[in-house]
């Protein structure tokens, strides 16, 4: 049965929850039914409140961050200068003071990754726990906290496709750690250490050598959760990952719920959870998201990802190709890695 509600358009931070879709999963012959909807301002019961007001903190700061990255261009120019004339001081200052409050803002965001693992710990804590039966009641019932973790989702892929094509971070940043061991060797203060020093430093540049850094840190985020908490079953956090994986499928490949979106933007959200589910989903399910045992239609979904225009969604594939755990496993069928050429 289809839910006869109107299913309003939203913004970006619009929660994943699907109104009443058939699923019909290969294998044992069984229908499962998400009774979910999507919800513009999903409002948190008083059990959820805590657990919601944590998090609110960090996304309500995300969307700063975001606007921060998006408008970094970096010292590009000042850099540039110093190179080619390394005896002119002038140019030599002129490019340190230009390139440490830009290393200020990079430190700030790598501060801002360690926020968000904790906030997803929190959710995790919440949607895993043996309050509910299983991962469709948690979904269902705490609404609130199921659209904080599809934000959450949402800004780590964009926060790293905001990086892949921005090469001035990691520009910026080896010049101020090579300039500051030139200054070390010279006994030189340096002023912008007090910001970074050089152990904060190497561990700011392991961040951002990374092609997806956020992805990571909530990827290496889920597999410590789990690992820290074996007192519950992995299945209570894998299937919390591919029941999200599946609404945002359902959604996006039926024209029913598609056309209901006049906003590109929410498309764009729902690609990204989906890519952030299965991700997560890979890293933690002992045989990960592309074997023929799991939860997650992965042929589905990439086929709603291929149906995409492009140019929006090479980011998301190039996600699903290279910060995978499992995708080049002997066991992935070659139709998959196929689709994923």
């Amino acid at each position: 049965a289809l839910c006869s509600s109107t299913v309003t358009d939203c913004s970006p931070s619009v929660s994943l929850i699907l109104c009443y879709p058939v699923l019909q999963w290969s294998g044992p012959p069984w229908t499962v039914y998400m009774h979910f909807w999507i919800v513009v301002d999903a409002q948190p019961t008083e059990a959820e409140r805590e657990t919601w007001e944590e998090v609110d903190v960090v996304l309500q700061d995300a969307r700063a961050i975001l606007d921060e990255l998006q408008a970094y261009k970096g010292a590009g120019q000042e850099i540039r200068e110093a190179i080619q004339n390394p005896n002119d001081e002038a140019l030599q200052d002129q490019a340190w003071a230009a390139v440490v409050p830009l290393v200020g803002k990079l430190k700030k965001f790598y501060e801002f990754s360690q926020r968000l693992e904790a906030a997803l710990h929190s959710l995790l804590r919440a949607l895993t726990n043996e309050t509910y039966s299983d991962s469709m009641q948690h979904l269902e019932r705490e609404q609130a906290l199921a659209k904080q973790f599809a934000e959450i989702l949402h800004f780590t892929l964009r926060f790293d496709e905001l990086k892949m094509i921005n090469p001035a971070i990691q520009n910026d940043f080896s010049y101020y750690r090579r300039t500051l061991n030139r200054m070390r060797i010279n006994n030189v203060p340096a002023e912008g250490e007090n910001e970074v020093n050089n152990e904060l430093a190497n561990r700011i540049s392991l961040f951002y050598a990374d092609a997806t850094p956020m992805l990571k840190a909530l990827s290496d985020g889920t597999t410590k959760f789990v690992s820290e908490n074996k007192n519950l079953p992995i299945e209570n956090t894998t299937d919390v990952l591919s029941t999200m994986a599946s609404v945002c499928k359902v959604m996006l490949e039926t024209p029913e719920y598609r056309s209901r979106f006049s906003s590109e933007a929410t498309v764009s959200f729902c690609l990204r959870v989906m890519v952030g589910v299965i991700i997560l989903y890979d890293y933690v399910h002992p045989v990960g998201a592309f074997a023929k045992s799991s939860k997650i239609d992965m042929k589905g979904c990439i086929k709603v990802l291929r149906d995409q225009p492009p140019n929006s969604v090479e980011g998301l594939l190039n996600a699903l190709r290279y910060t995978t755990k499992h995708l080049n496993d002997e066991s992935t069928a070659k139709t998959i890695k196929s689709m994923l050429q």
